[in-house]
């Protein structure tokens, strides 16, 4: 497993300008929860993992499952960015005859092993697909993404139950803890208490990330997760629902809104003068 900061916050930038694009072509959709977890995808798809755009379906690949798939653009920004296909279908979103439908599809986009939608289907399938790995006595690894507003689906929670009594350790959860859902935040709308507790009583090793917009932080927390073994492993990125964009980082609710094309030059620069004032830090 390879990992270079630099690198990884040039793809999250690629990222989140191809997230800006897809969704600016179709005049609104879910720009928030898309931003916030980009990073993560510019860690996993750095080096972190085993995937290949030039053979998409190989047999020992992991899996990349988008549990929350309304954020579909985030998983389309990074599979544009590597190059599982190219980035003009961005144009395309949730347009007649797209390869990228508004939740993710495996029938429809390379790269996607999984199709999701319904809030915690995704989390059940991923367990799925991590007990079939380890029965076949394979080493690849499930790397799955849930929202926190996803956490009130009671399905979740029967996978993490599954995942722990199976002691799938390949299987690796991301929790993007932004705060917000579609309609306030999550305290508002049903108080999840200590993720650290829920997720170590269901027998689950946790890692926390304080800065889930951080890198470095993401990456460590991968590695830290991946030394453990006889039970699957969640990481809370404590993220910031908009990440990038000062605009949507403001906004009460950005969990579904407008994006103009004519601000995409405005954002674009922004996220540009953001990454130079990092490297320079």
């Amino acid at each position: 497993m390879s990992f270079d900061k630099a690198q990884a916050d040039r793809l999250a930038v690629k990222i989140r300008k191809n997230i800006l694009r897809a969704i600016a072509s179709e005049g609104k959709g879910h720009i928030g929860g898309s931003l916030s977890i980009a990073d993560t995808f510019a860690v996993l798809y750095s080096g972190v993992a085993n995937v290949d755009p030039k053979e998409p379906k190989k047999a020992d690949r992991d899996f990349v499952v988008m549990s929350k798939g309304h954020c579909g653009p985030a998983m389309y920004a990074v599979l544009a960015a590597r190059g599982f296909f190219p980035e003009e279908a961005l144009d395309t979103l949730n347009k007649g005859n797209t390869i990228l439908p508004s939740h993710t599809d495996r029938l429809k986009t390379p790269g996607v092993d999984i199709s999701t939608g319904s809030l915690g289907q995704g989390a059940s399938l991923a367990a799925g697909a991590a007990l079939a790995d380890k029965i076949d006595g394979k080493t690849s690894y499930t790397y799955m993404i849930l929202g926190d507003g996803e956490l009130d689906e009671g399905q979740v929670w029967e996978s993490a139950l599954f995942a722990a009594h199976h002691k799938l350790d390949h299987l690796i959860t991301f929790v993007d803890v932004n705060g917000k859902q579609l309609d306030g935040t999550t305290d508002q709308v049903c108080f999840l208490g200590s993720l650290e507790d829920k997720f170590g009583a269901f027998g689950y090793y946790v890692v926390s990330v304080q800065n889930g917009n951080d890198t470095e932080q993401i990456y460590q927390a991968i590695r830290e997760a991946k030394e453990v073994k006889g039970k699957p492993s969640v990481i809370l990125l404590h993220t910031v629902k908009g990440a990038g964009i000062r605009y949507y980082e403001e906004m009460a609710n950005c969990h579904s809104t407008e994006v103009k094309k004519d601000n995409l030059p405005d954002f674009y620069q922004e996220l540009d003068r953001r990454l130079k004032e990092k490297e320079e830090a």
